[in-house]
């Protein structure tokens, strides 16, 4: 894989306009964006439509938790938008899951990935929710539900990546937010590392956001980004 195509940069923007700017200024310099629910929300359904015709993949962070037939309909609209990834919640459990793989099967291109455990959460914060093990185990719990509902790939933190590729195996997707430059601020993320240390430990894909939407130059700071990921 080419390297900048493992990075996919987030668009974590309120209105159109500001994504759309930010597209205009990474130019051919990034393929792969992330529409998350703000995003999605404010501008609808035409900007991912508009990404893809533009040549542009999208991972469509949905983070679907509802019951299987919801899920299944979502997963299909997403197909139909011609978006690349889209996520569903591995706390859903193995019906949603299988769901969204079953739906997912009349687009050729559209890869289901099952978000583990977010990156803003610690042990403490599953301790809240009534769950007493710690991430990486729950991370690795529901990457082995995923795995058996045929999901192609996970959504973790830059720490459970080597355990992740060690239990899903060669093929399967590793895509990994929470990432930042050495040096720079993890953001919101509890569970953080660097883009290259994600790759190294095999991560398939990258998120990074405001590392490159906050920048004064964010093709500048999507190269650093590719930079490291050489180092």
């Amino acid at each position: 894989m080419e390297s900048t195509s493992q990075i996919i940069v987030a668009l974590d923007c309120d209105d159109r306009a500001a994504a759309q700017n930010i597209v205009d200024q990474l130019g051919d310099e990034c393929r792969f964006y992330k529409v998350g629910l703000e995003l999605l929300t404010a501008a609808g359904p035409g900007f991912i439509k508009h990404l893809v015709a533009r040549g542009k993949e999208v991972f469509l962070d949905l983070k679907l938790f509802e019951i299987p037939h919801s899920v299944a309909g979502a997963v299909r609209a997403a197909g139909a938008l011609g978006v690349s990834l889209v996520t569903v919640h591995g706390m859903g459990g193995t019906g949603i899951m299988t769901a969204a793989v079953d739906a997912a099967r009349d687009f050729p291109e559209l890869r289901v990935l099952a978000l583990t455990v977010v990156t803003s959460m610690t042990d403490s914060d599953l301790a809240d929710i009534g769950v007493g093990v710690s991430t990486e185990s729950q991370v690795l719990r529901l990457a082995g539900l995923a795995k058996q509902a045929g999901c192609h790939g996970v959504i973790a933190s830059p720490q459970e990546v080597s355990a992740l590729r060690g239990l899903l195996g060669g093929d399967a997707l590793i895509v990994i937010p929470g990432v930042a430059l050495p040096g720079g601020s993890p953001g919101e993320h509890a569970r953080p590392g660097t883009p290259q240390a994600a790759v190294a430990a095999g991560a398939s894909h990258v998120v990074v956001g405001r590392t490159v939407t906050h920048a004064m130059d964010p093709a500048s700071a999507f190269r650093r980004v590719h930079g490291n990921l050489q180092v």
